[in-house]
């Protein structure tokens, strides 16, 4: 029964994301690449609904796999984040959150990695919205490996197939997605 909700789910969040967030405009990427389209994530994962949805199919992906933090680069993982804590509360598992900013805080406790204290022997997962060259996650890989921490694998709502699970391949972390962009478009 849980399999033919979370694929309900799925079907909501797949029109969630198609219908309101994929824009069909020539644009600029941040990594410098020109597209004929651009997938606003954030405007599905600021939603409550949308919310509800991504964090009941990630939690789903990770149940068994005893995750013991999720976090990623702001600004697309934040959102995430904080709905998969919130559903982890209720489902009874324990879990923390992080955010990995670009760059440490130049004042405060200056830290790149912002949340409750991650332990080395934590198993962690990487999340963001939106994939394109994978940029922003093998940083955010890199800051938490520099801190000595083990990230398990990477997750993102849409892989747009522009060289993301091979960056993160070679960064020694294994991307899934949710859904390809093709699923989308």
């Amino acid at each position: 029964m849980q399999d033919k909700k979370i694929k309900e789910f799925k079907q909501q969040l797949k029109q969630l994301l198609s219908l309101k967030a994929l824009h069909r405009t020539r644009v600029v990427l941040s990594s410098g690449k020109v597209s004929n389209y651009y997938l606003d994530a954030r405007i599905v994962t600021l939603s409550s609904k949308g919310a509800y949805l991504i964090a009941n199919i990630i939690l789903d992906l990770i149940k068994e796999r005893n995750i013991a933090a999720v976090g990623g680069p702001t600004l697309g993982a934040d959102p995430i984040v904080g709905a998969l804590l919130i559903l982890a509360k209720e489902e009874g598992l324990p879990l923390s959150g992080f955010i990995v900013r670009k760059k440490a805080k130049a004042h405060g406790m200056r830290r790149m990695i912002e949340g409750p204290p991650l332990k080395k022997k934590d198993r962690i997962l990487l999340v963001d919205d939106v994939a394109t060259t994978g940029r922003n996650l093998v940083e955010a890989k890199m800051a938490l490996d520099k801190e000595g921490l083990k990230v398990e694998a990477a997750v993102v709502l849409v892989d747009r197939g522009e060289g993301a699970v091979e960056a993160l391949r070679k960064a020694n972390c294994p991307l899934a997605s949710v859904f390809k962009i093709e699923d989308l478009l």
